[in-house]
């Protein structure tokens, strides 16, 4: 079979119509976009076998041609355009693998636009995606009515590699211009390859399917032009598959005609099958037999046991014998005939024999059919009918035509049709048009034809050309023309192609054609233009649509007013409209506002006028006026500008009342609200001497009074006041006066009468439980008689309350007390008194407390009691020098007369003193000696009755050492004491007593028995040889004795052998008298600063050191503190003042002799002891007053 000729490479392929516009329907994302044309795909596809065929499913090339140059006239307009921001999302840029899905989405806010934005999607820069929508690319947009938002998605469908790339998207809108551009990313899918649908990569494109398979080759044929080749000598297709490689295939299959692709493949993979050693055969079939249509083919096999039973079958089915089909037996070969074979043969075959079996494939080859008559070449007008005509070999042999190589596929939407009659066969156009003019070629198994198609244009006249319309606004517009053949034509709207809508119709009625747009608008203004298809002819037509003018003012209030805050920027934009646009011009009170650089200023725009103050002033407000007028009318508006601004600060606050932490204010409104009413005020405080304020109320308050809480009593406080209007918050009033929170103090509490007498009534009561910062300045106690109230009893408290006028009670006392305790004098005897007291500062007077019933003035008489402490009831016992103080109570009325004994002797005060008060009486010892114990008796008298009580007192000391201790006997390492006990036993008893010896080397004593009862005692385990020493200490309650009694003799504890007898050696004399090492110096001091004297002295025994100034010993004066350590002897004089400027001496005393060392102190600065002297002051006040002025002043002194 003849191979179609390839394409030349310089042959420019036929244009593709224009691109369809979307419907409604694809606008809104309903419908999916057309797939891209099957010529376009036949147009793109390499002709060469050994290049990759891309698959139909592909975006068309276009998409990977790469950036166009930007054209000069979208760079103007670019430029031109206002730009501002429309976007409210952008869509992001993105990664997809290879046959995964990706979306991109964009989102445009829709309140200030009128209609829809125009939105464009590109790849590169200026390649329109919207004419590639197709399988692979989906576009869809959407509108939300609640949050009108237009929503616009791009997807891209089973992603390819040459996808990968920048992509922009742009939205437009009058004179307002967004875009944004994005890139995406593809990558090579990392799983396995995916399995292929065998069937639908079969699939044939004449099948009248809108697709054909990936592995459709006969679809090759539509990609090749028509050539004839000369006749090539019968090849055997299946030895030239059995011996090609796998990559060849489809080109053997495309040259002989094979179609079955999917048979041939699945009977090679048979064919080249290792078969087995067979026992049954000893020659099977060949793997594959091919044989024309309507021949014979002979199939042989070769038995290894010819008695073996053969059994032939086809695709399964046993072959029985018959006129086609003849079985013929040669000893051990068994043969086959197929006669007369069609392409119903074609199919697998196998033989059996026994349990063996071997197959073959048949196949069955068409003869090639042939064009017996050609095509011709053909002339014809635009609109006629048009028939190519051909004639082949065979009856309804099967015949593909084509136009400039690619294959036409007739259908219900396609303008050609094929007829065949017999072995005639007819290509039909109907309405021919210029794109018909083509070659057009037929093609068969075995030839081809080819010719050549003219279509030419008939010449056009134009019997009524488009005439200029000026229509107003909302009118009918229709332009008509009239041309002299009944062809269709474009109607365009200054260069850009007219939409069908509701609004606008096409009308074509034979050779008339007619645009009526109704209800004109001002879109609707341009140029239009009627061009005729297929002619060079423009029928050209101007439309102008006018309108009066227009105010549009629904953004304002019903009254037409603006509100502006003083000191911000007024711009009041006002939309206008109308056609041609109309001259604005502002006004205020007959004067016109101009447009330039003032304060107040017009500014206009194509479809608004503004009024523009930039710093808006008080006196701004009023009617400002706004006239349009084009030539179609004129318009009118007034406009209300109020200028509103912050309140005044109101007047300072006055507070009228003051509480405990509270207080009372009140205020006036401020003078001026700023042009808006006042909503409320914010009040705050501080203290007066802190810079920090505090908000006091975070609700506005409405009225002009305000009461603050949560102060510190008695903290001075200042508050102020913000007045608020819709505006904003004004500045601070003055601050009010300083105020303190003050409160008076809770009422006294328990009172009491304390004593009674002929003449007076003793009062006592507790301080106020709360005091508050104002503190207490004293109490006021009043009285008044029976007579001049009614008693009120309260149930709440069980206290009365007395309804008495405030001159019916008596004050007491004329001054404030400090004490709780008064006595009320002067007062009748047997008369009745109610008493309260009032607890009184700086806050005024308290409520008062009352005492619960009426007071008899008359004294009763109490028997006398004493009530002697538990600890009291037993002897006192208090060591020497210890002081003594016992409280003994007692009870009596009138006040009873006490008397203190002791041992029946009345008690010397000046050694003991004795205390009395109405209520116990104390005895007091300051510091107890042994001659103060004894039997102390008191005695309670009241009137006629008695009362007595006994104390006991004992002073301890530690007891005396023993009289005499004496060695009785000595024997081995033992040695026999006895001693008698002492003679003061210190006023307790003896409660033991504690040995120590002493070597008489040494002489250092240790204790040998500690608390030892007795009066004679045995010490052992001494050590022989050693002369020992004994004393005992005797001990009582208070400790030991101050001294012991040492043995006069000592213990020899002798061992045998010679005796050792020790030398006598003279003890050394360290005795001294004192001397001073070191001397005083002459000092000058500093009054205010201490002073120190120092000297050292030594001598043995230790001197006694006496300071003395100007010859008068210094003792017992705390302004002086005396140190010796070591020797060094120092003097400090605390804060000195000239007074105490003089000769100072240091005396060292001992037994050997006395020394003296002098020196001079001059203390500078302060007042001069002589100057006061002089002035008669004497000497003590003197000193007391420097002594006075030194400390409360030391730094000046």
């Amino acid at each position: 079979m003849p191979e179609p000729t390839k394409k030349e490479e310089n042959e420019v392929p036929a244009p593709a119509p224009p691109p369809e516009e979307p419907s409604k329907e694809k606008e809104a994302g309903t419908t999916p976009a057309k797939e891209p044309s099957k010529e376009k795909e036949a147009g793109t596809t390499p002709a060469k076998d050994e290049e990759e065929v891309s698959p139909p499913s592909a975006l068309p090339p276009e998409w990977s041609l790469g950036e166009s140059p930007v054209g000069e006239e979208q760079d103007k307009q670019n430029a031109n355009s206002q730009l501002s921001i429309l976007f409210v999302e952008k869509p992001q840029g993105g990664t997809v693998k290879v046959g995964e899905n990706i979306t991109f989405i964009a989102k445009v806010k829709a309140e200030d636009l009128l209609r829809k934005p125009t939105v464009k999607w590109f790849k590169g820069k200026w390649m329109d995606l919207a004419s590639k929508a197709g399988k692979h690319l989906q576009l869809k947009e959407t509108f939300e009515r609640h949050s009108r938002v237009y929503t616009f998605e791009m997807q891209i469908i089973k992603a390819k590699e040459n996808y990968a790339g920048n992509y922009r998207c742009e939205v437009t809108y009058k004179d307002k211009f967004d875009s944004c551009s994005f890139d995406l990313e593809v990558h090579e899918s990392t799983g396995t390859t995916p399995n292929i649908d065998i069937r639908s990569a079969f699939k044939r494109s004449g099948e009248g399917q809108d697709d054909a398979g990936e592995l459709d080759f006969s679809g090759l044929l539509k990609r090749r032009e028509v050539k004839q080749q000369e006749e090539e000598p019968e090849v055997d297709v299946w030895e030239l598959l059995k011996n090609a490689k796998p990559s060849e295939y489809e080109k053997i299959a495309f040259q002989y005609g094979i179609t079955d692709l999917r048979g041939m493949l699945k009977r090679l993979k048979r064919m080249r099958r290792v078969e087995k050693k067979s026992a049954a055969f000893a020659k099977i079939l060949d793997p594959a037999y091919q044989v024309d249509k309507g021949g014979r083919v002979r199939f042989m096999v070769e038995l290894a046991d010819p008695k073996l039973e053969v059994k032939w079958y086809k695709n399964g089915q046993e072959i029985r014998p018959s006129t086609k089909y003849i079985f013929e037996h040669k000893g051990c070969q068994r043969i086959l005939f197929i006669n007369n074979c069609q392409m119903t043969d074609d199919s697998e075959y196998y033989v059996t024999a026994g349990d063996e079996k071997c197959s073959t494939e048949l196949f069955v080859r068409e003869p090639p059919i042939m064009v017996t008559k050609q095509l011709e070449d053909t002339t014809a007008y635009c609109g006629e009918r048009v028939e190519l005509e051909c004639e082949v070999s065979e009856d309804d042999a099967n015949v593909k035509w084509f136009k400039n190589g690619e294959e036409i596929i007739p259908g219900p939407k396609s303008r050609y049709r094929i007829r065949v009659e017999g072995k005639k066969h007819f290509l039909i156009i109907e309405g021919a048009t210029k794109a018909d003019s083509a070659e057009y070629s037929v093609m068969t198994t075995g030839g081809q034809s080819s010719a050549k198609l003219t279509v030419d244009l008939k010449p056009l006249k134009i019997l009524t050309p488009l005439t200029d319309q000026t229509v107003n606004l909302g009118k009918e517009i229709c332009l008509k023309c009239e041309i002299s053949e009944n062809i269709t034509g474009k109607w365009t709207k200054n260069g850009l192609p007219v939409q069908e809508s509701d609004r606008l119709k096409v009308v074509h009625k034979g050779r008339i054609h007619k645009l009526v747009i109704a209800n004109a608008l001002i879109e609707d203004e341009g140029d239009y233009v009627f061009a005729p298809d297929a002619y060079n002819v423009t029928l050209p037509a101007k439309v102008r649509v006018i309108d009066p003018p227009k105010i549009i003012l629904d953004g304002l209030d019903a009254d037409n007013t603006v509100t502006v805050i003083a000191g911000n920027k007024l711009r009041l934009e006002i939309p206008i409209s109308g056609e041609p646009p109309p001259k604005a011009i502002w006004s205020r009170a007959d004067k016109a506002i101009m447009e330039g650089s003032g304060r107040i200023r017009a500014e206009s725009y194509p479809d608004s006028s503004t009024l523009v103050i930039d710093v808006a002033e008080r006196d701004d407000s009023g009617v400002y006026h706004i006239n349009l007028k084009n030539e179609a009318g004129e318009a009118h508006a007034s406009i209300k500008i109020k200028v509103v601004d912050l309140p005044d600060p109101p007047v300072a606050p006055t507070v009228t009342e003051v509480g405990d932490d509270w207080c009372i204010m009140k205020w006036e409104p401020p003078a001026y609200d700023g042009g808006s009413p006042i909503l409320g005020y914010f009040i705050e405080r501080k203290k007066k001497q802190s810079s920090r304020w505090m908000r006091l109320n975070f609700d506005l308050c409405k009225e002009t009074t305000f009461e603050p809480k949560k102060m510190i009593e008695g903290v001075a406080y200042e508050v102020r006041i913000f007045a608020v209007n819709a505006i904003g918050i004004s500045k601070p009033s003055m601050p009010s006066r300083p105020f303190v929170p003050l409160a008076v103090t809770s009422p006294p509490t328990l009172l009491a009468v304390d004593s009674v007498t002929d003449t007076t009534v003793t009062m006592k009561w507790r301080p106020p439980d709360q005091i508050g910062a104002a503190g207490l300045d004293g109490y006021v106690l009043e009285y008044c008689f029976e007579g001049c109230t009614s008693a009120k009893q309260s149930d709440e408290n069980g206290e009365a309350a007395y309804d008495l006028p405030a001159d019916n009670w008596l004050p007491a006392n004329k001054d404030l007390i400090d004490k709780t305790k008064f006595t009320i004098t002067d007062l009748p005897t047997d008369s009745k008194i109610f008493v309260r007291v009032k607890a009184i500062n700086a806050a005024g007077a308290s409520e008062p407390k009352y005492y619960s019933q009426p007071i008899l003035v008359k004294e009763i008489i109490e028997p006398p009691k004493i009530r002697i402490p538990r600890h009291l009831k037993q002897t006192y016992i208090r060591r020497v020098g210890e002081a003594v103080n016992l409280v003994i109570p007692f009870q009596g009325k009138p006040r009873p007369e006490l008397t203190w004994k002791k041992d029946g002797v009345e008690i010397d005060k000046n050694q003991i003193n004795i205390r009395n008060s109405e209520t116990d009486t104390i005895i007091f010892i300051r510091k107890a000696e042994r001659s103060h114990s004894g039997k102390y008796d008191l005695q309670v008298k009241v009137d006629k009755f008695v009362e007595t009580a006994s104390i006991d007192i004992q002073i301890v000391d530690r007891p005396g050492p023993p009289q005499s201790v004496k060695i009785e006997d000595v024997w081995g390492e033992n040695v026999a004491l006895t001693w008698t006990p002492p003679k003061d036993d210190g006023n307790a008893a003896i409660t033991g007593y504690t040995i120590q010896k002493a070597d008489k080397k040494s002489m250092e004593w240790f204790t040998v028995i500690e608390h030892y009862h007795r009066t004679n005692a045995t010490i052992t385990e001494l050590v022989i040889g050693n002369e020992y020493y004994f004393r005992v200490f005797s001990e009582n309650m208070c400790g030991l004795s101050e001294d012991a009694t040492m043995t006069k003799e000592s213990a020899v504890i002798a061992k045998d052998g010679k005796i050792y007898k020790n030398p006598v050696y003279e003890d050394f004399d360290f005795s001294e008298a004192p001397m001073f090492t070191q001397p005083l110096v002459n000092t000058y001091a500093i009054a205010g600063y201490n002073a120190t004297l120092n000297c050292s002295v030594r001598g043995n025994p230790k001197p006694k050191i006496t300071w003395m100034k100007n010859k008068v010993a210094i003792v017992d004066d705390p302004r002086y503190r005396m140190f010796s350590n070591q020797g060094v002897c120092t003097l400090e004089i605390r804060k000195p003042s000239p007074y105490d400027g003089g000769t100072y001496c240091c005396k060292a005393v001992n037994d050997l002799g006395t020394v003296e060392i002098e020196c001079k102190l001059e203390v500078k600065g302060g007042l001069s002891f002589c100057r006061l002297l002089l002035q008669g002051v004497p000497p003590n006040i003197i000193d007391s007053y420097l002594r006075d002025v030194h400390s409360s002043n030391p730094e000046e002194y």
